[in-house]
């Protein structure tokens, strides 16, 4: 029953098929995880009527690993399963005793005992925020021996398309490049915000229709279709002067909503790739994927039109500039203007 690296989508398509695990550790940084298999499995194991009296929450800083396992042990009433979850796991996890009395047991070492033989008809899950367990220790191995041990990482901002992609696509929705750009530029890598941006656009779709274009995003999320980020990288990579002066514009007239340091941040992972682009020895289309590590040749466009504008020089003197620029709005160069024109003057040096 091992499940080492085992992942949320797995998990999750297994819980979905209605094979449950007697016990899951679900742990880590990311928070959205953890709460979205949690949640599943208290909305999804039992049937609404049987909840009262076999579905039980409990919290860490509020029990002990003897009273969750105690409890663990004990048959359903009426149902053939119980449910029991502990929210704030870690705070349980982190005492050196089960505070049962002198030369009582780790929680860890309570948690090992019982997963040596776990209570079939009871659906274990712990949810350890904000850590993890030591992979090192026997308990790690005893609960992948078991069940489900599962590490709930920070997705990285390069990932967020592929989030947005997969979610649209189980909710049989699809959305364009530019929208799914609108999405990660307003809401970035908080993944809980981000799946309640995209359940309210899935629940406002008319019926019968399945995009999800930019001006549904503008319409119902409130993030413009024009100014976006990624228009402004369009104007970047075609060379439209005026495009990309008129957005400019608009974020120096927005500084909360686009800081340089956002515009920077966007703009210079294209430029860094496009300056590999050039030295690919393949430049085809497949030669270039491969050589920026692309998955398909679907964003290769990009770097063509890029390479036909713009010469391996001026790309290298680009990136320096965007890092010149990027210092001097966090105040690096003390002489240096922090504020409005600096943007302006950045998007000089790359179009000319």
């Amino acid at each position: 029953m091992a499940t080492s690296g085992t992942t949320y989508r797995q998990i999750l398509a297994d819980l979905k098929k209605g094979n449950y695990k007697p016990v899951y550790y679900l742990m880590g940084d990311e928070p959205f995880f953890i709460d979205s298999l949690s949640d599943y499995i208290r909305e999804n194991a039992l049937p609404e009527e049987a909840r009262d009296f076999n579905q039980l929450v409990l919290y860490g800083n509020e029990t002990t690993m003897s009273e969750v396992i105690q409890r663990a042990r004990a048959y359903p009433m009426g149902a053939d399963r119980q449910v029991i979850i502990v929210k704030e796991a870690q705070y349980m996890m982190k005492k050196d005793s089960d505070g049962s009395g002198a030369g009582a047991p780790a929680p860890a070492e309570i948690l090992a005992a019982y997963l040596k033989k776990p209570q079939m008809s009871t659906i274990l899950v712990f949810c350890h925020m904000n850590g993890t367990l030591d992979r090192r220790k026997k308990v790690s191995a005893d609960i992948e021996n078991a069940g489900v041990l599962f590490e709930s990482k920070k997705i990285r901002e390069e990932a967020l398309p592929a989030f947005v992609t997969e979610f649209m696509s189980e909710n049989g929705m699809t959305i364009s490049p530019k929208g799914i750009s609108m999405l990660t530029e307003a809401v970035g890598a908080d993944l809980s915000r981000m799946n309640s941006e995209m359940n309210k656009l899935v629940i406002a779709m008319p019926q019968g229709k399945t995009e999800i274009t930019p001006e549904f995003i503008e319409e119902r999320v409130g993030i413009s279709k024009d100014f976006n980020i990624f228009e402004f990288k369009d104007a970047l990579i075609n060379k439209d002067v005026l495009k990309a002066n008129r957005i400019a514009a608009y974020y120096e007239s927005n500084p909360k909503m686009y800081p340089m340091q956002l515009v920077t941040a966007a703009i210079f992972p294209y430029f860094a790739n496009l300056m590999l682009a050039f030295y690919a020895p393949d430049k085809t289309d497949e030669g270039i994927a491969d050589q920026l590590g692309l998955r398909s040749t679907w964003g290769v466009k990009d770097y063509t039109t890029g390479m036909r504008n713009y010469t391996a020089t001026q790309a290298m003197n680009i990136i320096s500039a965007i890092r010149k620029y990027d210092a001097k709005s966090k105040g690096v160069d003390a002489t240096a203007n922090t504020g409005e024109g600096l943007l302006k003057e950045l998007l000089y040096i790359i179009l000319h």
